[in-house]
């Protein structure tokens, strides 16, 4: 079984169709937080961490061989969590992350909130030290974009996305931070890659819950 943290009910809908096209059969178990996304906007990343470990732990002992945080945010947290759990968790956009730096070393990452764009970089940053690359990041907050997620308007707030990738110049490819922006990459042609976490999160964290852990791309961290 694999268990999904989310902070918004919206991805449960996206990662169960993911998962019915990467792998079927695979049993999901979604946990559900916007609080916790809340107090790390207002309180830093790592106020959330007892709360992770708490729901992580309840996640393993009802069966879950490993872990699929969806919110950037406070992914480094949920993997660090895991970590002291023993529990192989996986934050969605790091295979997102290893996939840009191996794609070419001007990075642009569009997030709609602030409090994603360093836990991204840093990511992404880590990812290229693994991987002995140098890159450069450049990071941009897509104005009005939570807000119409907020109020529900998601065609709106996609709407944004898009508009702000467009903008985008001198890079080699395009990071969409969260998860909920992946819609905006449909279609959208800007003569660079646009990638987005959720596909291939889901994927790997696929594989760790089944016992295949050699997916290219992307690590887990574990006790």
């Amino acid at each position: 079984m694999l268990a999904l943290l989310h902070t918004s009910p919206v991805h449960v809908p996206v990662f169960d169709t993911l998962r019915d096209e990467e792998a079927p059969g695979l049993t999901m178990n979604h946990l559900v937080r916007p609080e916790l996304l809340d107090r790390a906007r207002a309180q830093g990343p790592d106020s959330v961490a007892k709360d992770l470990e708490a729901d992580l732990a309840g996640a393993a002992r009802g069966g879950a061989r490993a872990a699929l945080c969806t919110c950037s945010t406070i992914g480094s947290v949920a993997e660090a969590a895991g970590a002291a759990l023993g529990l192989p968790v996986l934050r969605v956009d790091r295979p997102m992350a290893a996939t840009a730096v191996a794609t070419g070393p001007r990075i642009a990452v569009l997030a709609a909130l602030e409090s994603t764009l360093v836990p991204t970089e840093d990511l992404i940053r880590q990812e290229a030290a693994g991987a002995g690359r140098g890159i450069s990041v450049r990071t941009v907050l897509v104005p009005d974009a939570w807000e119409h997620f907020e109020a529900g308007d998601h065609d709106g707030y996609l709407t944004a996305v898009a508009s702000a990738a467009r903008e985008i110049r001198d890079a080699d490819v395009i990071v969409l931070a969260q998860a909920s922006m992946a819609p905006a990459a449909d279609g959208l042609d800007v003569g660079v890659p646009v990638l987005a976490g959720p596909r291939t999160g889901l994927r790997a964290a696929a594989q760790l819950a089944t016992g295949d852990t050699c997916f290219p791309g992307s690590r887990a961290v574990q006790g």
